[in-house]
């Protein structure tokens, strides 16, 4: 036969332990709306990033953010105001400035 003491302790804990689920669940969905929010207002922008400052994607042989090999690499992005990357200098593109897709670079 059971101990009733031990009983309640045990419902309890799952009782503790779903309640702290529930919480941490909805701390992590809080969390997330705001960078949904950003992706919004932002743009990938290829060309633009900085040796090794890119946002993410940088090529084969790369991993994410962080890995771009050279300034302006064709390939590689950065994250910027929505509307502004074709506006952004890039010294490799073949315009002058950032794409909304990756490309070949040209000489700088």
């Amino acid at each position: 036969m059971k101990n009733p003491k031990q009983t309640q302790s045990t419902a309890g804990r799952y009782a503790s332990a779903a309640g702290l689920a529930l919480a941490m669940s909805a701390a992590l969905t809080i969390a997330a709306a705001p960078i949904a929010a950003q992706a919004a207002e932002t743009e990938k922008c290829y060309g633009v990033a900085l040796k090794g400052k890119n946002d993410c994607k940088a090529g084969a042989g790369t991993t994410c953010a962080g890995t771009s090999k050279v300034d302006y690499q064709g390939n590689a992005w950065s994250m910027v105001p929505k509307g502004s990357c074709q506006q952004t200098v890039s010294k490799t593109s073949p315009t002058g400035f950032g794409q909304l897709k990756e490309f070949k670079e040209v000489k700088a």
